[in-house]
């Protein structure tokens, strides 16, 4: 019995883009008949329509589809969330974690759900400073809580393999709304984020 792999693509994007890289391949001087790449262009094909998969996800689905009413009304966090996107300007990647918290009021949401959220946006040809905003405006508009703190740490490969090659630069964006705008509310989450509690 020979193995086969499972995957769903768009067929006839899938085509397209394997034309896209095979042409890409020849224009920077390979070869793609020889073996090692013969499969190369369909494979770039898929990789890259599962790395921009977001464009076809709704993350507010995804946070309604498990909202729960309850009374609790301190802050939730969700921190260390590793996260994998991909650099507009550039086309390469940008790697790191995210921290999420918010404050309810009334709602809660399933604790799975926060971290596809982020894979939602993270999914898609990005930046980081957009990234951030539209995981707190997404949670912000879908559950009404008293406030949302997004921090997002992220090394760039477009800062690591190419331009200025620093390779330990870490690039930190945040964002805040509602309670976590009031500097006691948000140095509780800062300082909660830094913590090594487990």
């Amino acid at each position: 019995m020979s193995y086969t792999k499972q995957e769903n693509y768009d067929g006839a994007a899938t085509e397209e883009l394997t034309s896209f890289y095979g042409q890409m391949l020849a224009r920077l001087g390979e070869d793609p008949s020889r073996e090692g790449l013969l499969k190369t262009p369909e494979r770039a094909a898929k990789a890259m329509q599962f790395l921009t998969q977001g464009y076809h996800q709704d993350a507010e689905e995804i946070l309604t589809s498990a909202m729960f009413r309850e009374d609790y009304s301190e802050m939730v966090l969700v921190k260390d969330i590793e996260l994998y996107s991909m650099c507009e300007h550039h086309m390469l990647p940008f790697f790191g974690k995210a921290h999420v918290a918010y404050i309810p009021n009334g709602q809660i949401v399933g604790l799975s759900k926060i971290p596809r959220v982020i894979d939602v946006f993270a999914r898609r040809l990005q930046v980081q400073e957009r990234l951030t905003d539209q995981i707190l405006h997404c949670i912000q508009n879908t559950l009404q809580p008293l406030g949302v703190a997004v921090v997002i740490e992220a090394r760039h490969m477009c800062m690591m393999m190419r331009g200025v090659q620093k390779q330990n630069s870490v690039t930190t964006t945040s964002a805040f709304t509602g309670e976590f705008q009031r500097a006691e509310t948000r140095g509780e989450f800062l300082t909660l984020v830094g913590a090594n509690l487990h």
